[in-house]
């Protein structure tokens, strides 16, 4: 995996500071070859279907920063009535070519500026490992936006990687401090917070799961 990581630096410094452009070129560089993209492995993340497998309901679900779509068609094959958006048109067009059966709404869209009538609407809102890709400069603008998504009784997931030494890190991906993943759900109800390594993990990389619920 050195040169998927070494390819994914070479991207992103070869686009303006604190930009997300690279994240289109990493998408379209790749010419439909998934092991150029460092995230995707074609499963979704333990821990979201941990998560849902505790979830009776079903509703609308917004996947973030979907990539290559294992999240989003996770939880359509699960029940739930998907909208994704990733900002690389070469990541959504990608991801509805390999979900192609699946019934879900692929959005171009970015998390700075989603459309109006979102706010409010989903019943759970998802976010797997897109905040620690950013840099903190758009990240405190980014993170913010996902709470107020959330219908009454909605809940938002964020996973990740914990900082929990609050060490500074050469990314991407920026680990997340305990300080700042509690910031993005500042205003609703924390219901649930692990943290743990996972087995194929190197031994210095911890991962966190938040959950939060907005209130009736």
């Amino acid at each position: 995996m050195d040169e998927v990581r070494q390819n994914t630096l070479r991207i992103k410094d070869g686009v303006k500071a604190d930009s997300l452009d690279w994240f289109e070129e990493l998408y379209a560089s790749a010419n439909g070859d998934e092991y150029w993209i460092p995230w995707s492995n074609g499963e979704p993340h333990h821990f979201l279907t941990e998560w849902v497998s505790k979830i009776k309901s079903r509703g609308r679900a917004l996947v973030v920063g979907c990539g290559l779509g294992e999240d989003a068609a996770y939880l359509s094959r699960k029940g739930w009535n998907v909208t994704a958006f990733d900002i690389s048109p070469s990541a959504v067009q990608w991801a509805k070519k390999i979900y192609s059966s699946e019934n879900i709404n692929w959005q171009v869209a970015d998390l700075l500026s989603l459309p109006e009538e979102w706010i409010g609407l989903f019943d759970l809102v998802v976010e797997v490992h897109i905040l620690q890709a950013i840099p903190e400069s758009i990240r405190i603008h980014a993170a913010p936006k996902m709470a107020p998504l959330l219908a009454p009784s909605g809940q938002l997931v964020c996973i990740g990687r914990l900082n929990e030494k609050e060490e500074e890190y050469e990314g991407p991906p920026w680990p997340l401090s305990r300080n700042f993943i509690d910031s993005i759900g500042v205003d609703i109800k924390n219901v649930d917070f692990i943290k743990k390594q996972l087995p194929n993990d190197d031994p210095d990389v911890i991962r966190y799961r938040s959950v939060w619920e907005r209130e009736t």
